[in-house]
Formats: structure tokens, C-alpha cells, sequence
């Protein structure tokens, strides 16, 4: 309970942090470099935090009613601190995707978000030096190394990093038809969900720069394989739900529509 509650307080002291860090950012940069400037300091609490997470479940191995407890409440804490920051890859491509950001803005998105969660690698790794627990000195002794995440075959694992990319988007779309209030929770429900459903599979990361700062320093594969299930997996995830609920479902309904009442679309049109 002691490694718990230590951990637990270095959580909280990274949220603390990192929202200071964002209401600086804001009261002293203008709008065009602050969004940089939130999406490295979102992302790097992301990552930071999950460190901290996934020690507690492969080290720690604490009971998985409460890492999934722990799952729920800290994904809630995310989404309401991020603000516009989407610390996802995927994120960023759909809103390049929906002309909302230029290609040239996304690629620099991209880029915080990678080098933040590079910087939560080696922030992690120096927090446990201290030997502020048991369970960092633990895992000190065997060089912060973590082993293989993926238990199936790598074609099991892109295809559970696909669908759990699909459901989120899928939820992603939808969300904002609940009462305001509901919306976070009900993203933290989906999310602990598909870490309850497919965890032991591939960690249920879904998320190209997480995984990249969790995952990828993991032995067991080559970067290249882990590319292929948590890189390009989400990504096919994410593009499928967008084609699915904003292309194909809409020219279904709209062929079988407009073919029963043409004259009347023309009148709408003229």
C-alpha cells in the first residue's frame, strides 16, 4: 500500500505540474506557439503517468480491479486537463483530414508529441533513481527494463489495436450527443472497457505516440513489428470508423433517399 500511495502522489504531482505548465503557457505565448506548447506538455503527462501505471501492474502487480479503478480515474483526469490537446497521432490526421490544421501545423504537432513522450521516458527513469519506493528500486536493479506486451500473434495484436482505435473513434463521433456532464465519463468508461477486454493481448494502447513511449523500449520485437501493430494498426482503426460513419453509412442512406424522391431534393437544391 506504501508503493501505492507513492506512486499515486507522483501522478498527481506530474497532473499538478504539467496543468501549471499549461495555464503559464497560456498567459504568456501567443495562441500560435501555446498549441505546441499544450500538445508536448498533454502528451508528456500522458506518457509520464502511464509509466507510473503500467509499473504498478507489472511490478506492483496490484490487483486488476484497481488498475482498472486506476485506468477509469486517471483517463477522466486527461480528458478534462488537455483542453484542445489531443496527444494522439490519429488526433491529428483527422483534423488534417477535416481541414481544420495544415499539414505543415500537423507535422509540428506530431512532433511535440513524440519528443514529449521521449522526454517522459527519461523524466520516469530519473523519478525511479531516486528510490522514492520499493518498487522503483525493484525495478532499478533490473534496468527499467519491461518485456514483450504482445501475448498473441502480431497480426492479434494489430487487429486488437485496430479495433479498439475503431471503438474509440466510434465514440469519438458520438459522444457529444450526451449531456455535457456525462461526456468525459463516458469516455474513460469506453476506454477502461477495451483495457479490461484487451489488455493481455497488446496493453490496449491505441495510441501511435504512447505506445511509442511505453511500448516500443520493450524487448521482445523489433521496432519495425511494433510499428506495424501500434502504429499502423490504430491508424487503420481510426481511417475504418471515419470511411464507415462519415462515408459509407451516409451514401447507403442518401442513395436509397434520393431515389425515392428526386423532385423534391431538386427543389431543395434550386
Amino acid at each position: 500500500m506504501a508503493d501505492l500511495g507513492i506512486s499515486l502522489a507522483l501522478i498527481a504531482a506530474i497532473v499538478l505540474l504539467s496543468e501549471a505548465a499549461r495555464r503559464a503557457t497560456a498567459r504568456l505565448f501567443c495562441e500560435d506557439y501555446w498549441i505546441y506548447l499544450v500538445e508536448a506538455v498533454s502528451t508528456f503527462q500522458l506518457c509520464a503517468c502511464t509509466h507510473e501505471l503500467k509499473l504498478l501492474g507489472e511490478v506492483g502487480r496490484i490487483e486488476s480491479y484497481v488498475g482498472l479503478t486506476l485506468t477509469y480515474i486517471m483517463t477522466a483526469v486527461h480528458i478534462s486537463t488537455f483542453r484542445c490537446a489531443s496527444c494522439n497521432p490519429n488526433g491529428t490526421l483527422e483534423n488534417v483530414y477535416r481541414g481544420h490544421i495544415s499539414r505543415k501545423a500537423a507535422a509540428a504537432l506530431v512532433a511535440c508529441q513524440f519528443s514529449a513522450a521521449v522526454v517522459a521516458q527519461f523524466a520516469s527513469a530519473w523519478l525511479w533513481t531516486l528510490g522514492l519506493s520499493d518498487l522503483h528500486v525493484q525495478h532499478e536493479k533490473f534496468g527499467f527494463r519491461c518485456f514483450d506486451p504482445i501475448s498473441g500473434t502480431l497480426v492479434e495484436a494489430a487487429a486488437v489495436e485496430l479495433a479498439c482505435a475503431f471503438t474509440v473513434q466510434a465514440a469519438v463521433l458520438h459522444i457529444h450527443k450526451l449531456d455535457e456532464k456525462l461526456r468525459v465519463h463516458a469516455g474513460a468508461a469506453v476506454i477502461t472497457l477495451l483495457v479490461y477486454a484487451a489488455g493481455s493481448i497488446s496493453g490496449a494502447v491505441f495510441n501511435p505516440v504512447l505506445a511509442f513511449s511505453i511500448q516500443f523500449p520493450c524487448s521482445g520485437h523489433t521496432y519495425l513489428e511494433y510499428c506495424f501493430v501500434y502504429w499502423l494498426g490504430p491508424v487503420l482503426g481510426m481511417s475504418s470508423c471515419i470511411l464507415l460513419f462519415e462515408k459509407i453509412i451516409p451514401f447507403l442512406s442518401g442513395k436509397s433517399t434520393t431515389g425515392l424522391d428526386v423532385p423534391a431534393v431538386q427543389k431543395k437544391i434550386q
